[in-house]
């Protein structure tokens, strides 16, 4: 996997992937755009709701909506690294269970996600997750 960084100005970045796609960072506390530290806590919300998503799916069960609000803790001293991220799925369906619905969330935490894998051997990473019955 490859990617770039592009200074535009001040301490506004653009982030170009292989694949294409841009994004821009802000390294001003989030003035133009999310800092670096905001897309991490993104990507690990992004892959995960991705993963429980996927795997909800293909179990055939009715999934109609998945949210992930995510709430961190950070070091107060530099290198400013995340201590703990807490991942709480908001996920939305006919007919969902816990049970099905929790083996999604602890597949894509314990197997499946590679950003909060990653992220967990520095952070304490932790899942939650509620159901909302669509009729």
């Amino acid at each position: 996997m490859q990617a770039r960084v592009k200074w535009v100005e001040g301490l506004t970045f653009l982030g170009e992937s292989a694949s294409g796609h841009q994004v821009l960072m802000d390294g001003s506390a989030g003035e133009k755009a999310p800092s670096p530290m905001e897309m991490v806590l993104m990507s690990v919300g992004g892959c995960s709701a991705i993963d429980v998503v996927s795997i909800l799916q293909k179990g055939r069960n009715d999934v109609r909506d998945c949210e992930v609000k995510l709430s961190s803790q950070r070091r107060d001293e530099a290198p400013r690294t995340f201590t703990a991220i807490n991942l709480h799925f908001i996920v939305s369906g006919k007919g969902l269970s816990d049970k099905v619905v929790e083996r999604a969330v602890n597949l894509s935490a314990e197997k499946y996600c590679s950003v909060s894998l990653m992220l967990s051997q520095a952070a304490t990473v932790t899942h939650s997750f509620e159901i909302r019955v669509v009729e």
